[in-house]
This record gives structure tokens, sequence and C-alpha cells, in this order.
């Protein structure tokens, strides 16, 4: 007997169960794969917009009170990276300031310090910032850095042109070996075109392995569903591929989306091969979901590949080597980003945005990539084969039941 949509058990009629399925009775299903992760990229592309944050309030400590005080005050605030947004009596004051999260650093200025500038001696000048956060911190660190060489430089050669030293050679002194630095891959230091571009991947890796385990566990967690998803599918093989499709195409659909706001609208560049990108993609997502399957068949409960899947996932942003390069990371570090695709998906990724890394060193991430599809493939193909001959010496063993039944 056929079913009611007319037909035959396969592949096709699996698919459109599985859509009926999602759209009927699993919208938050369809809610994670679809809604959830656009809404928090849309939330991350929003907060990421600006590409680079500037203007970053710090206090300043000013016991001097001189002309060379105020004048490192104003090139500090002059900066991109900084703004003098408080000035304080102590450094107790400074401190909790620090802590409050109400500024980001605190500038201090010792007393005499124009006197001692003018008499030749070398005063200090202090910057306390909290290293905890190290985004904020490195860049009101960066702005300070900036602007305290440039007015001790303005200092020296005034006192060398004051001494009767020509310009051109006053400057040339100060900087006998000039040094040219030249900021590649992303030398606006924009957020939205590393960082963001890093986030999204690791989110999608998350969704795509929890709903595949869930969609899976929950065929495969009792007998009688995994033998109405078998008759269905005409076979666990279509049956599988008929179920496992309309997520692929779901999580195509919302990197596609992702993409095209960051190309389009937050201007990330693509200077690599596109259909490399395209091909490292469709790997990436391929792999993710035949992680989840993979769980799903292994632990046959649902709430306990959802709960393990989200447990190899959920940290995996901390070891892509985007926050602290992996040569640096230990061993185990190294070993676990090593194990996850969202790691060689967002190389593979940025080699072909921000690097633009030629097209005979971009392959290698993706081959990777293949060979994590391939692995976890036949990892699935084993344990469907496993699930098959323990139904085929089940149903032989009833059958060996039932005739010795007869037979006495």
């Amino acid at each position: 007997m056929r079913p009611r949509t007319g037909l035959r058990p396969g592949f096709l009629l699996v698919f459109q169960r599985e859509l009926v399925w999602l759209r009927r009775r699993r919208p938050g299903l369809l809610v994670l794969v679809t809604l959830l992760p656009l809404g928090l990229m849309g939330l991350l592309m929003a907060i990421f917009s600006a590409g680079l944050a500037t203007r970053l309030p710090v206090a300043v400590l000013d016991l001097d009170g001189s002309d060379l005080s105020r004048t490192i005050v104003r090139t500090v605030d002059a900066t991109p990276d900084a703004a003098v947004a408080r000035r304080v009596a102590d450094l107790a004051e400074g401190r909790r300031l620090i802590l409050s999260g109400a500024v980001h650093g605190l500038l201090m200025i010792p007393r005499d310090l124009e006197r001692d500038v003018k008499a030749g001696r070398r005063p200090e000048i202090v910057f306390f910032y909290n290293a905890q956060t190290l985004t904020t911190g490195n860049l009101v660190l960066r702005g300070v850095n900036n602007a305290v060489p440039t007015v001790a430089a303005g200092i020296r050669l005034s006192l060398r042109t004051a001494q009767g030293q020509p310009m051109d050679a006053a400057q040339a002194s100060l900087a006998p070996i000039p040094v040219q630095v030249h900021g590649l891959f992303n030398p606006t230091m924009n957020y939205a075109h590393f960082l963001l571009a890093a986030l999204l991947p690791s989110l999608l890796q998350v969704v795509v392995v929890v709903a595949s385990a869930y969609s899976v566990g929950l065929d495969v967690e009792t007998r009688h569903r995994l033998a109405i998803l078998r008759r269905l599918g005409g076979g666990l093989w279509p049956a599988m591929a008929g179920k496992v499709l309309p997520y692929t195409i779901l999580s195509m659909m919302v990197l596609g989306i992702a993409d095209s706001v960051l190309f389009g609208l937050l201007d990330l560049p693509l200077r690599g091969q596109r259909g490399i990108l395209l091909l490292a993609g469709i790997l990436f997502l391929l792999a993710c979901q035949l992680l989840g399957v993979l769980l799903a068949l292994l632990l046959r409960s649902t709430a306990m590949a959802v709960s393990i899947g989200t447990l190899l996932t959920a940290p995996a942003f901390g070891f892509m080597g985007i926050g602290f390069p992996r040569l640096g990371m230990g061993g185990f570090a190294q070993g676990y980003g090593a194990l996850l695709p969202g790691t060689w998906y967002l190389t593979a990724r940025i080699d072909q945005t921000v690097r633009g890394t030629p097209s005979d060193l971009s392959w290698p991430p993706v081959l990777v990539l293949a060979a994590f599809v391939i692995g976890l493939a036949g990892l699935t193909a084993g344990r469907l084969e496993g699930l098959r001959a323990r139904r085929r010496r089940a149903v032989t063993g009833r059958s060996i039941a039932v005739h010795e039944g007869k037979a006495s």
C-alpha cells in the first residue's frame, strides 16, 4: 500500500516527510536551523558593524600641571584609539574607574615632569590598563604608545635645533634608521573582517551539529521509529539521505545569507577564489552534519547526542586560532582544534577573503575538510551497516523461533 502522498518508498518520500514535519510538527527545530542562527548573526553584525573600536575612554592623573603635561594629554586625546574622558585626583580613584569599566586605562604624569625634561633627565610617564580585556586594553595602550613618543620626539627635536643643529640633521639623528611598517591583510584592523567572519562559522558549527543530532536522534532512539524510517525510505541509506538533505539546504541558505551581508554590506574582501570558498563551505556543513548524525547513531539517545554535540562544538572558537595563535597553544589545544571541522573551514575562509592566498597554497585546509567528510561518512556507513546487520539477526532469530514453535 502506497503512502498518502502517492510517492513510492524511497529518498523523495523521506525528504518530503521531513519538510512537512519541520513545518508542522517540529517548528522549534526549524527555528533552531534558520531563525536562531540568522538572529544571532544579525546581533553580532550589529555589534561589529563599526569595524573598529575608537575613542575608548581613559582617565588622566596629572600631577605636574605644566604646559608639557597638557600637551601630552591633548596628544593622547587626539589619537583615534583613546579619548581623555576623566581627570582624577589620585591613583585610588583611577583604579576604581578601571575596575568599574568606566575607563579602560589611567595615564599618570609625574610631578616636575617639565623641569626634569629641561634638565636632561628621563622622567617616566606611567600608564595603567586592564590586560584582561585584551582588545580594549591593547587599543588604548597603542594610542598612548603612539602619542607620548611623538611628544618626546618633538621635544628632542626642539632641543637639538635650539643648540644650532640644522632641522634636517636633527631629524636624521632622531631616526638614523627609519622603519616602514606595512600592515598586511587587514591593515585597518577591522574587526568585522576577521573576528566577525570567524564567529559566524563557529556559531553555525554548533547549530548544524546539534540540529543534525536532534533530528536523527528522534528517529533512531527507539526501534519502531527507526523501522518506520527504514520502511519509508526503502532502506536505511536512502532514508538517512532524505532525512539529512533538508537541513543541508537550510544550512547552506543561512551561510549564503550571512556571507551576502558580510561581503555586500560590511565590505568583507574576497581576494581569493570564490569557487574554493564555496567548496570549503559545502564540505564544512557536510562534515558538521555527519558528526551530528554519527553521534545520534552511536549514542541512540537524543538528549545524550545533543549534549555531547554541544559539549564538543561550543568551546570551539577558543581553539580556532583567532583570539590566540594555534602555534602557541599546548598539545591538547592544538589537537582539539584540529579535530573540529570549523578550524579548517576558518583557515580556508581567511585564506580566500582577507589574505588572498594563492590557489596552490589554498588546498590543504579544503583537503582536510574533504577527509573529514569521507572519514565521518565511512564511520556513519559502518554504524548503519551494524544496525542493519542487527536487524537481520533479529528477524532471523524470530523466524527460527517461529519455525521451532510450529515444529513442536
